[in-house]
């Protein structure tokens, strides 16, 4: 086939190209001259913004028959071959289509032979978020340790849904969304290497249609140079992305603030006559309004304009409207937008919504006259007040009235058993506590290992505190933690068993949060205080008892200082 899309014929070849990502494309042309690769890479971002092109033009880069080299230079038989596909070592997989454990074993089994032709083989997975679990545990030790002369790239649009060990493993890159500006820039650069005449407010229109994505602003040009005769037009922009002229957006404005509501039910007749999109335009016309806030804010900043042309038409309109009335536009136009992405007959709120534009009453602003006239009124009264103070006169203030007594509701949540703690606590001892300490742990891991990893999670944050034969006091951060443990008797269960194959003896956890530990801590070793023995009561005796009741508890914790 003879013809090739813009995007295609227009792939970045070097760093350079990538529009947008110098955030990225610095970094990797730093590692590259002062020849610190990693093994493995994760290119995350949205569509067409550079991911695939830069592992290409990375792969080219290290296998260089020039290297180190920031930019690959596109001359020798190595830039060649991987650019035409004719080399084999660099690798291009999609994970879509080959997202099973088979694959990924294949590539483990094959990726220990050397590279054929260049210094690296570099494997390029895209869409790497399709692998199946499976295949991503098939993939973990390579990824971590693959041979020398192996390099991993991972290309993805959606990095939630890859493992935490697979993105421990590489170096994460995250590509953005590319400006309107850069991608005006980008296709004028094309346009007129490819001999195409256009207007700049027409590449602007596709540029914001892109959303960020290159790939869609170069396909989206495809279309209105094919569509327009000689010169790509505004018009021509406009009916290929599917959005609005500015012309209707000012007459639907003007209609809409001169209250004018058949003017502008007839203007959003013919713009639904063409064909446009409903949803579309209500995204366009709360645009065209935030462009309107905008210049009224801070007018010089015109680069910052997302879908507006400042028009002679356009600024009158901005001098005529109030910020408060704008605000209420784009609240209105911003839930009709909303309610249009759940219904068949998004034409319908999108007329209620011009409806109501027109009908919404403008804020009423106090002129100054009547300031004066108030404020005339206020001094009066102060005078008046000031008067009858002077005579004796005393204001006798109402009494305020009592706000009414909530009801107190009962607090709800885990009550910790005081009675077996405090058991617990009277026979405490520091070699239990020691012993469930050191092996606390391996419990753990003995949890995760029997498939409890949920249940294990709760521990977390919880920690032994007092140990006796039998039982022990497992103190939790939190209440709701505390209460979802409990209350699993198979959880209990398992840790009791587990905590007896690693110990020997046999012990049973009884939870309380932190903030009811706290006080019942102190009240015990108050009253162990109070009841020593007959004879030994005095100051000597209360703090050896507080000092070993302290020590029974928190066993190791305690550091005693004169």
């Amino acid at each position: 086939m003879a013809y090739q899309a813009l995007y295609r014929v227009w792939r970045p070849q070097s760093f350079a190209d990538v529009v947008g990502q110098q955030h990225v494309t610095k970094t990797l042309q730093n590692a590259l001259l002062h020849q610190k690769i990693s093994h493995a890479y994760l290119f995350s971002g949205p569509r067409g913004t550079g991911k695939t092109s830069a592992a290409k033009i990375l792969a080219k880069a290290v296998n260089c028959e020039r290297s180190p080299i920031a930019e690959p230079c596109n001359e020798c038989d190595a830039c060649k071959g991987i650019t035409d596909g004719s080399i084999p070592d660099v690798i291009e997989i999609d994970a879509a289509s080959n997202n099973g454990v088979e694959e990924i074993r294949d590539i483990r089994d094959k990726v220990k032979y050397s590279p054929n032709v260049v210094e690296y083989k570099v494997y390029i997975i895209d869409e790497v978020h399709m692998l199946s679990i499976g295949a991503f545990n098939a993939l973990l030790k390579t990824l971590e340790e693959p041979p020398k002369h192996v390099i991993f790239i991972l290309a993805t649009t959606e990095p939630h849904k890859i493992p935490l060990t697979i993105i421990s493993r590489c170096q994460r890159f995250d590509f953005k969304r590319i400006t309107a500006m850069d991608i005006v820039g980008r296709m004028s650069h094309i346009a007129t290497e490819s001999g195409v005449k256009y207007e700049e407010n027409a590449l602007a229109v596709i540029a914001r249609a892109a959303e960020g994505g290159m790939r869609d602003a170069l396909s989206l040009l495809d279309q209105a140079i094919s569509f327009s005769q000689d010169i790509v037009k505004v018009e021509d922009a406009l009916t290929v992305t599917g959005a609005v002229s500015q012309g209707y957006l000012n007459t639907l404005a003007r209609a809409i603030l001169d209250r004018d509501v058949s003017k502008a039910l007839s203007a959003l007749e013919e713009l639904l006559f063409q064909g446009k999109d409903p949803a579309r335009f209500a995204e366009d016309f709360i645009l065209y309004y935030r462009d309107m806030l905008l210049y009224q804010t801070a007018p010089n900043l015109e680069e910052s304009m997302e879908r507006v042309m400042l028009d002679d038409e356009f600024k009158g309109l901005a001098q005529e409207t109030e910020a408060s009335q704008i605000y209420q536009y784009i609240d209105v136009l911003n839930q009709a937008g909303q309610e249009m992405k759940f219904t068949n007959h998004a034409r319908i709120y999108l007329e209620v919504s011009i409806v109501k534009l027109c009908q919404l009453e403008a804020p009423r602003s106090v002129s100054s006259p009547e300031v004066g006239e108030m404020m005339k009124k206020i001094q009066s009264l102060e005078n008046e007040i000031q008067q009858l103070k002077a005579n004796g006169v005393k204001a006798q203030a109402e009494p305020a009235a009592q706000p009414a007594k909530k009801p107190v509701r009962a607090k709800k949540g885990f009550r910790a058993p005081v009675g077996q703690i405090q058991e617990v606590l009277k026979n405490a001892t520091k070699e239990d506590l020691n012993l469930i300490k050191s092996r606390w742990g391996d419990m753990m891991e003995s949890l995760n290992q029997r498939q409890m990893r949920s249940q294990a999670a709760l521990l977390n944050d919880a920690e032994p505190v007092a140990a006796t034969t039998g039982s022990f006091v497992l103190k939790f951060k939190y209440d709701i933690h505390c209460q979802m443990a409990m209350e699993n008797q198979a959880f209990i269960s398992g840790m009791s068993q587990i905590l007896q194959e690693l110990t020997g003896s046999s012990y049973s956890p009884i939870g309380i949060p932190e903030d009811q530990w706290l006080p019942l801590r102190e009240d015990f070793i108050r009253n162990s205080q109070n009841e020593s023995p007959d004879g030994e009561s005095g100051e000597a005796k209360e703090e050896d008892s507080l000092l070993s009741e302290a020590e029974k508890i928190a066993g190791d914790l305690v550091e005693i200082k004169d």
